[in-house]
């Protein structure tokens, strides 16, 4: 729950603050005239992601197994593709988000097209939404409690409103700069959490070399899967099952946070560990090259950081 929550707060977040900006930005123009609109296509992306939300969780009762598995995997690993683009691209746009949105603004009230103000809300939002739906379904798989899971992302949704309404009208000030930098780095664990969830779909559905297929070491002892260095790479890397129960709690909370499950392939901590090495670096190294550098004799920088707040509130 509250991994969902964090996500959905995180997400909703961005979304909201991109509503924000639009709003603000029309009214600026004085061309309330033109929200109405706005808002059609914000409500028609969210439409679009509930209903893909809808059609991934009833649809799969109408499959096999194998094909569950394959399409469970197949989405999860887009999940991670989506959420691994979005964080570097709020990284490197984040400064420029208003501008770009003002400018397309312009150019659809320039063009007075329906659709064009349609699209700008629709888009602005869908990305958002269509990304949280196939991670946070993603994560309703691999946990198996749905109720808590989107219980924690509609509650993350809620007051990412809130919070993204408060910060419109100048009542919160928030460093956003910092809560994205933070939020971004735990998106990163937990889309490798992601990962090796995928990886375990792939592998039960005979898509990848693993435990289930017919390349599984097998242990002269005891005639199961080998566990440990002689299953490598297609076994079972360790299985704590016996200490860590699966379905118990610390087990959520570990797969929630740093993707851990209590039995875990060759495949998957090979595929942990490299997005977390890859991704993390590069992710670091993305935030210790926008730090700005202070000039020898310049006087300390105000403690008030720039943040998108500032930038979108009217």
């Amino acid at each position: 729950m509250l991994a969902t929550f964090l996500i959905g707060l995180r997400e909703g977040l961005e979304a909201a603050l991109v509503v924000g900006i639009l709003v603000a930005y029309l009214r600026r123009l004085g061309r309330q005239d033109a929200l109405p609109k706005m808002w059609a296509g914000v409500g028609l992306a969210i439409a679009l992601a509930l209903g893909i939300g809808a059609v991934l969780t009833f649809g799969a009762y109408e499959l096999t197994f194998q094909a569950q598995e394959l399409i469970g995997g197949g989405l999860s690993l887009l999940a991670v593709a989506m959420v691994t683009w979005m964080i570097f691209w709020m990284q490197r746009a984040g400064r420029s988000m208003k501008a770009t949105l003002e400018g397309g603004i312009d150019r659809a009230l320039t063009a007075g097209g329906l659709w064009a103000l349609i699209a700008i809300g629709f888009v602005s939002v869908a990305r958002e939404g269509i990304e949280t739906t196939l991670l946070l379904w993603s994560m309703v798989q691999s946990f198996g409690d749905a109720p808590s899971a989107l219980l924690g992302a509609l509650l993350g949704l809620v007051a990412a409103v809130i919070i993204g309404w408060l910060i419109s009208r100048g009542a919160l000030r928030l460093d956003l700069r910092r809560f994205f930098a933070w939020t971004g780095g735990f998106l990163v664990i937990v889309a490798a959490g992601v990962l090796a969830y995928a990886l375990m779909d792939l592998q039960e559905a005979g898509a990848l070399p693993g435990p289930f297929t017919a390349l599984a070491p097998i242990d002269a002892v005891t005639g199961g899967v080998a566990v440990g260095w002689a299953a490598f790479p297609f076994g079972w890397a360790f299985d704590v099952s016996a200490t860590i129960a699966p379905g118990g709690p610390l087990a959520s909370i570990l797969q929630a946070t740093v993707g851990f499950m209590p039995a875990m392939t060759w495949l998957q901590v090979i595929g942990w560990v490299l997005y977390i090495s890859i991704v993390g670096w590069l992710y670091i190294r993305g935030l210790r090259s926008r730090r700005p550098s202070k000039p020898h004799g310049s006087p300390e920088p105000s403690s008030e950081s720039p943040s998108l707040s500032q930038q979108g509130a009217a």
